[in-house]
């Protein structure tokens, strides 16, 4: 963030239209925008960690915007991914959240609903975290650093796994819905897009619970529920 408090932006699209529009709106609200045409020149530049959020297209030439932001998220950069797209469909959000995004927006889009998508991006990720820390048998989350281990290991974990995992670790023993942990985590439901809660929710099964007692169970028919022994 900038001393002002505003966000430095990344925007990686190559219609020049749509960049014109999302620049001037984002300089509107503040915000430090920098725009590129290419895949290649988006990953060069988000891999100088100087962005607070990146803005994504999908189809870009040279390398598409999924395998950009692969590429960030395997040398290890968590700078939260918007996805602008005309690629729409339920399969095409999911391709985006396994490649390591954070939101999805299809296009044709309206600009209103853009820059709330922003702030909330913004709002999780940059809204100063609670110091205490958080502890489950075994697992332990320290908010301020974001860091999570597990038997005293270190777990490397996405933004948005983060977010999940405190969440869930915030309202231990307690079962959550779908619907409760979309709207606790994502702040409003994807289309009624429950199966990314149980995408996510596989990535820290795989990432908490690999090697250990599983702390995180399903109930089926009702959601989810974080605690150390099931029920």
């Amino acid at each position: 963030m900038t001393e002002a408090g505003f966000a430095r932006i990344l925007i990686v699209e190559d219609e020049e239209s749509i960049a014109d529009v999302v620049c001037t709106a984002l300089r509107y609200q503040g915000h430090v925008v920098e725009h590129v045409a290419g895949g290649l020149q988006g990953l060069e530049l988000g891999l100088t960690g100087a962005f607070d959020l990146i803005l994504l297209d999908v189809m870009l030439p040279g390398i598409d915007g999924i395998e950009v932001c692969k590429r960030l998220r395997e040398k290890g950069d968590l700078s939260p991914v918007l996805f602008l797209t005309a690629k729409a469909t339920q399969d095409d959000r999911i391709q985006g959240f396994i490649a390591g995004g954070d939101d999805y927006l299809p296009k044709p889009f309206s600009i209103d609903e853009l820059v709330l998508r922003v702030q909330a991006i913004l709002r999780r990720t940059t809204t100063a975290a609670p110091s205490d820390l958080l502890r489950v048998a075994d697992l332990t989350f320290e908010p301020a650093g974001q860091e999570v281990r597990r038997s005293g290991a270190p777990i490397d974990l996405s933004p948005t796994e983060l977010r999940l995992l405190e969440y869930l670790m915030v309202n231990a023993g307690t079962v959550l819905s779908k619907a409760q942990i979309l709207a606790g985590v994502w702040d409003y439901d994807f289309d009624g897009s429950e199966n990314v809660v149980e995408l996510y929710i596989g990535y820290l099964r795989r990432k908490i619970d690999d090697g250990h007692p599983p702390l995180i169970h399903t109930k089926r028919g009702a959601g989810y529920v974080l605690r150390e022994n099931e029920r």
